[in-house]
């Protein structure tokens, strides 16, 4: 089971994502305002390829804007198709 902790500061923060204690991957962001945070880079290490890690990392992105009133703009490639191919996160896009 993936386990996605949530660091957060005024300029920047990240999410990143545990499995059986371990870091499988990372996504970070940068604030952009007080409303909007952009998606800047996401990594999954090597070892958990394919196991659906970058987009535990995205739900957990996704919900946290949706919780907080906030938008998303997806920078990274990761991201960027992860919200083209699922109509049912645009939601919280920039438009």
């Amino acid at each position: 089971m993936t386990e996605v902790k949530q660091n957060n500061d005024e300029k920047h923060g990240s999410f990143e994502a545990f499995i059986d204690g371990r870091r499988a991957g990372m996504m970070t962001y940068t604030w952009a305002g007080e409303e909007r945070f952009i998606i800047d880079h996401t990594e999954v290490e090597e070892a958990y390829n394919g196991k659906g890690v970058g987009k535990e990392m995205l739900l957990a992105a996704v919900d946290f804007a949706r919780k907080n009133n906030k938008k998303i703009i997806p920078l990274c490639p990761f991201a960027k198709a992860s919200f083209q191919k699922s109509e049912e996160l645009q939601d919280v896009l920039v438009n």
